[in-house]
């Protein structure tokens, strides 16, 4: 193939790239969904990894790849170049890759089910332009108890934090490995701590003896927290509280529980607590609230009526 004219071809690529990453920019801007690639480091830093393995070479799906080592300011989300600086090691790339030209695996820690580069930013980037969706890497990979998935974003990052310093606290991790308990906002792991040290004091009370922490995490974990989730799982309560999860659902129904058993005098069960908090504080359907409204008028038709 004529190497003058890869070039050329590589050229306009670089151009076409850098359109997209414009492009893709302000309508991210617009969605408001995150655009920048993550930092590998703030990463790290922010999650309790328990060690490293080499898995080897391996073949990636492209789009698990959403952070970078040392490049994260220079590549887009979608590994579009975000500068004009690059364009001479990006065309070359192209260019090599145009003329069917072998090029090494590139580098990659994987951190959950997603990856990040080490080594072969522009490979990634001119790869997904030409549009690949696999790509050959060496592998190495961070350990951590916290699922990463690719939706991670910057923001994602502090309550990824948090629960990884839970899950190191608690040692849930260990003791339950089905776990998985993630909130929507910040704050919620505190409240669970407390819970947990809570359930540890009663637990002393009610058996006469010290009670080690993994204990009462097992126990708590067992008997106060999957109670609760299965009835929000029984009952479908999420649909009533769109972009929240049921730890977020736990956090609050305990809460309505205990000021239940205030009010009352007696503890209602987690079913019965899961369907008062979700009657008081749900979102009602369309058609839940139709039926609200139309009863509402006829009791009115009704009183006019006598």
């Amino acid at each position: 193939m004529d190497s003058a004219w890869a070039a050329r071809v590589a050229q306009e690529n670089f151009k076409d790239a850098r359109r997209k990453a414009f492009i893709s920019e302000l309508i991210d801007s617009v969605r408001r969904r995150p655009s920048e690639l993550l930092s590998f480091d703030e990463v790290r830093m922010r999650l309790n990894v328990r060690g490293q393995r080499y898995l080897g070479h391996q073949t990636i799906l492209l789009d698990k790849i959403v952070g970078s080592e040392g490049r994260y300011a220079d590549f887009d989300r979608r590994f579009l170049p975000r500068k004009e600086m690059l364009k001479g090691r990006w065309s070359n790339i192209d260019q090599a890759m145009i003329q069917a030209i072998e090029l090494p695996p590139v580098e990659l820690y994987k951190i959950g089910d997603v990856y990040f580069v080490r080594d072969g930013n522009h490979r990634v980037s001119v790869a997904r332009q030409q549009g690949s969706a696999y790509i050959d890497s060496f592998v190495t990979e961070l350990l951590v108890d916290v699922p990463l998935d690719q939706s991670l974003s910057v923001r994602d990052l502090m309550l990824k934090e948090e629960y990884s310093d839970f899950l190191e606290w608690t040692n849930l991790a260990a003791l339950r490995p089905q776990q998985r308990i993630e909130f929507s906002a910040p704050g919620g792991y505190l409240d669970l701590v407390r819970h947990i040290n809570g359930h540890r004091y009663y637990m002393g009370l009610d058996r006469d003896r010290t009670i080690e922490r993994d204990e009462a995490v097992a126990d708590w974990y067992d008997m106060v927290y999957m109670p609760i989730v299965q009835v929000i799982r029984a009952q479908d309560v999420l649909r009533a509280f769109p972009s929240r999860t049921e730890a977020d659902l736990y956090r609050w129904i305990i809460d309505h529980r205990w000021y239940t058993r205030e009010r009352t005098g007696s503890d209602p069960s987690p079913e019965t607590a899961t369907t008062d908090y979700v009657a008081t504080y749900g979102r009602k359907s369309l058609g839940d609230t139709l039926r609200e409204a139309i009863g509402r008028l006829g009791a009115v038709g009704r009183g006019l009526g006598t």
